[in-house]
């Protein structure tokens, strides 16, 4: 049997499902969206919360582009908020849907937020995550 590759598993491909699931749910009309009795900025926070943490640990993982570590926060948020920037303007096409500048700055926010606490966490317990991911 094929061993496993643990940082695809618990990194890549969380991130991968994730990413897609942002883009599914913002392809749909809002009246084809599930009613949440959140707020819409923190939907957008938390999107790009957990974007930006998984963002953060699959480019510090990868290994084809060692340049893209070397600030690693600034990228990951260059490239959230990249999408996230994208992601509004797709909206406007989407019925019922619009393209907001505080959706986006709650998108900023979220992936910075994401992104500090993915290397928070990676810092603090660097040696158990590579020996739990078998680097």
């Amino acid at each position: 049997m094929k061993k496993i590759n643990r940082v695809f598993l618990f990194i890549y491909l969380p991130l991968i499902i994730h990413w897609v699931t942002i883009f599914i749910l913002t392809s749909l009309p809002s009246d084809r969206l599930p009613s949440v009795e959140v707020s819409d900025k923190i939907n957008h926070f938390l999107a790009f919360f957990v974007l930006g943490f998984f963002l953060n640990l699959t480019l510090k993982y990868q290994t084809k582009f060692p340049e893209l570590k070397k600030n690693i926060i600034l990228i990951t948020v260059i490239i959230a908020s990249g999408y996230a920037l994208l992601d509004e303007l797709h909206q406007l096409f989407v019925p019922g849907r619009s393209a907001e500048v505080l959706d986006w700055v709650a998108d900023f926010i979220g992936a910075i937020t994401g992104s500090y606490l993915a290397e928070l966490i990676y810092r603090r317990y660097f040696v158990s995550l590579n020996n739990f991911l078998r680097v």
